[in-house]
């Protein structure tokens, strides 16, 4: 026998005595988990509002991206971190108008079935179109879907299954097959109850991340668990903890007995620049206190990969080693987007005809326009965009005061924009042509299917609501000369609330009065300037009826005076129905803005800048305040605005 066969001989006799007597050797396993986050039904590579195929989303392109990730390896999962029923016309069109019977399987999940999901959890948006449609929804779901922080409020129980453990058979680098328990738990950010506060009330409540990890994570264990993954549609914070965060899934790295955690909620991507500076993070290994993390982009962008290595050792399993790290679907070269994988045919033909309902559906007329309308200067001048949205919603709900109390108070309503570029890259803007106006085109304005509220508010109370949206803008420095960026890039553009029925300035050389908390930070300092109604000074004890949305109205944002208590108006229809209504009633509309507020001239030296679309240098406004600078970053153009004078 030579050397090799006698060590050959000598293993398997070992592995044959080791049997025998009952001992089992000590095994080593390679375990991927496969992660993906608020597709919020991009399943496609299609953008219906602009109603033209989009390389940079889709889950059928993800798709071919999970196939990849799974042949190299042994052992895996796959693993959903939700916002995922809504989020496109795809899925309004399957909530409000087709519906959903029962039995029925929802084209999110019946993309997620081919794909074989071992589980996924519940993100905020998942409540929008309400209780009995999410259940109805998941219903067709062949996977767990779990959230441990939500409760019945009829009896404290847990309203979702907070976790599940799932047995697979994995192999470990020997060959040999083990039955593998992983805890699966999930978490959503407790605000939902007040952002669907009409569809919640009184049914669920929620309780703290954290805290709810502490509760079910031992029970986890005790039933079995060999391995913890948090499924948490949360985002990633700095800050420290005090409780009821809505980005709390950092804080869950440093609850004991939690191996692996999949983020979402904010559309960014983890590990990578987006979190340069996190406290406890290691952007190498893609770790945060030494627990692998990963946030994989938004709409199907990219796929997110923990990898793990599990040591047996005495018949218990712990994390040796981990690492995360994220996959796009497409990237830039030579100021082009270019796709980097092609969508799963299968995926594709399963969707057929959900897809060709879809955009018959959008593709509806209810009007025209006789101008273009745009959102490619919404964050720096009054623009049509918004005036339209807040046009729609004042006309709808002066119509629901007459007879009320409130009948006389002055009407003031309140937008935003929500497609103003960001993180949705130098196409993510309103571009309407003039002429005819359809589903989409309404849809493109109000992206959300938030319900419309109202609420009776002061004059201060509306004053300290614009001084919390004027902390869309950096300070601008007048006696420094060189250029200066305009808009903070941390600010959400939804959270940027333009209020028509007013007028006023805004002064970007004093420091913005609030965090993006709502915690005032400079309390002597006021950017708002001359805030006034039909030319007179406001009146700061004066009533006003204001016109927004659920989300804002209970309280999203943390602005100041919004926590659901002076709620007077709650509507049946969504905001976006009202705008349909409104341009449906007139036929034509005139898409023109009012000038109710403006960036005030601060003088001094400084060169101004912000960056939109390339496409905006073709729709400059007229006075030229605004003029084009040339191409900046990652496919968008820079521009200049006059703040002299």
């Amino acid at each position: 026998m030579d050397r090799r066969s006698f060590l050959v001989a000598l293993a398997l006799g070992a592995t044959t005595c080791l049997a025998g007597t009952g001992v089992r050797a000590d095994a080593t396993v390679q375990l991927r988990l496969l992660g993906t986050t608020d597709i919020h039904v991009n399943l496609l590579p299609y953008n219906y509002y602009a109603d033209k195929e989009d390389i940079t989303v889709g889950l059928a392109r993800t798709a071919t991206l999970i196939a990849k990730a799974r042949a190299e390896s042994r052992n895996s999962l796959l693993l959903d971190n939700a916002d995922a029923i809504q989020g496109n016309p795809l899925g309004d069109f399957v909530a409000r108008e087709r519906g959903l019977g029962r039995g029925e399987v929802h084209p999110v999940y019946k993309a997620m079935n081919l794909l074989k999901y071992d589980a996924s959890t519940v993100g905020n948006h998942e409540f929008n179109y309400g209780l009995d449609f999410l259940a109805n929804a998941q219903a067709s779901a062949t996977f767990p879907i779990v959230a441990a922080n939500v409760t019945r409020v009829s009896d404290g129980q847990p309203y979702f299954k907070p976790y599940e453990i799932l047995t697979r058979q994995v192999t470990d680098e020997a060959g040999r097959v083990h039955a593998l328990r992983i805890g699966v738990i999930g978490f959503v950010p407790p605000q939902v109850t007040t952002w669907d506060k009409a569809a919640l009330d009184g049914k669920v409540s929620t309780i703290d991340i954290v805290e709810a990890a502490r509760k079910y994570v031992p029970e986890l264990r005790a039933k079995g668990a060999d391995i913890v993954v948090a499924l948490c549609h949360s985002g990633l914070s700095g800050e420290p903890r005090v409780g009821g965060e809505e980005n709390a899934a950092a804080y869950l790295t440093e609850v004991e007995g939690i191996d692996a955690v999949l983020s979402g909620h904010q559309h960014k991507v983890f590990p990578g620049p987006d979190f340069s500076g996190l406290p406890g993070a290691d952007m190498g290994k893609g770790t945060i206190h030494g627990v692998p993390v990963v946030m994989p982009g938004f709409w199907g962008s990219h796929l997110g990969l923990i990898d793990l290595t599990l040591k047996e050792e005495g018949g218990r399993w712990s994390v040796a080693d981990a690492t995360s790290s994220v996959r796009p679907i497409w990237e830039t070269k030579d100021k082009q987007k270019v796709a980097l994988v092609d969508s799963d045919p299968a995926i594709v033909e399963a969707l057929k005809a959900d897809h060709e309902a879809t955009l018959g559906y959008v593709r509806q007329p209810i009007g025209e326009t006789t101008a273009p309308i745009n959102s490619y200067f919404a964050l720096v001048q009054d623009d049509p965009s918004i005036q339209i949205v807040t046009n729609a919603q004042a006309w709808y709900v002066q119509h629901l005061l007459k007879g009320t109390e409130y009948e006389g108070l002055p009407v003031l309503s309140a937008g935003a924009p929500f497609k103003a570029g960001g993180r949705g890259g130098p196409d993510y803007f309103t571009d309407i042509p003039a002429g005819r106006i359809a589903i989409k085109n309404a849809a493109d304005l109000y992206l959300y299917p938030n319900t419309l509220r109202a609420v009776v508010m002061t004059g201060a109370q509306v004053r300290e609501w614009l001084e919390m949206s004027a902390g869309a803008f950096n300070r601008i420095d007048p006696t420094k000369a060189g250029e200066q960026p305009l808009l903070n890039t941390a600010f959400p553009s939804y959270n940027f609330d333009v209020i028509d029925g007013v007028t006023y300035g805004i002064d970007v050389s004093k420091p913005a009065r609030y965090d993006g908390d709502g915690k005032v930070v400079a309390p002597e300092s006021h950017r708002i300037r001359d805030l006034a109604l039909e030319g007179k000074p406001i009146d700061d004890q004066r009533r006003f009826v204001v016109v927004t949305n659920n989300y804002r109205a209970g309280g999203g944002g943390k602005f100041p005076g919004l926590d659901g208590s002076n709620v007077i108006v709650e509507a049946p229809d969504e905001n976006r129905t009202a705008l349909v209504n409104y341009i449906f009633e007139r036929k034509t509309i005139d898409p023109a803005s009012d000038g109710n507020w403006s960036l005030v001239p601060i003088g001094g030296k400084a060169e101004v800048t912000f960056v939109s679309s390339p496409k905006a240098k073709d729709a400059l406004p007229a006075g030229g305040r605004i003029s084009a600078l040339g191409d900046a970053d990652n496919g968008f153009a820079k521009y200049r605005i006059d703040l002299s004078n």
